[in-house]
């Protein structure tokens, strides 16, 4: 009987090894090989960009005067020509405009904290007038 005691206590130590991680090794550098050989690299295509160079020189006083200015204000106030205008009226003040100097591009000069709600509403106003030619400057 004394040999039976002493195997049950030999298969009780074996029971309670450690544990052989080798298998799970093995698996998951086959996952690994599967999800690299599988894996697609294509390069996503995007919109280029063609920005224009930037330059320190102001431009002339003849093309800025001819030009339509919209300020934005921190509160999102929108004046014209230094008079406070309503936002659903920057079409029609672009499309009088843009019918005494049809080479007139449409400027907005907008505050760092004015939000960028209103310099779309005033760029699609403008576009829906007939500019397409529209650029946005911040104040300093």
């Amino acid at each position: 009987m004394a040999l039976g005691k002493k195997r049950t206590q030999d298969n009780t130590e074996a029971q309670q090894g450690d544990i052989d991680l080798t298998p799970m090794l093995d698996v998951v550098f086959i996952m690994l090989i599967f999800f690299v050989v599988t894996a697609s690299f294509v390069k996503e295509s995007g919109l280029e960009i063609n920005r224009p160079p930037i330059s320190e020189t102001p431009p002339d006083s003849q093309e800025e005067n001819s030009n339509i200015v919209f300020n934005i204000t921190e509160n999102n106030e929108v004046f014209l020509s230094g008079r406070h205008i309503d936002i659903r009226s920057v079409r029609a003040n672009v499309e009088r405009a843009h019918a005494g100097n049809p080479q007139a591009k449409v400027i907005i000069e907008a505050h760092p904290k004015a939000k960028t709600n209103t310099f779309v509403l005033i760029s699609d106003q403008a576009r829906e007038a007939g500019i397409t030619d529209i650029a946005l400057t911040t104040l300093k």
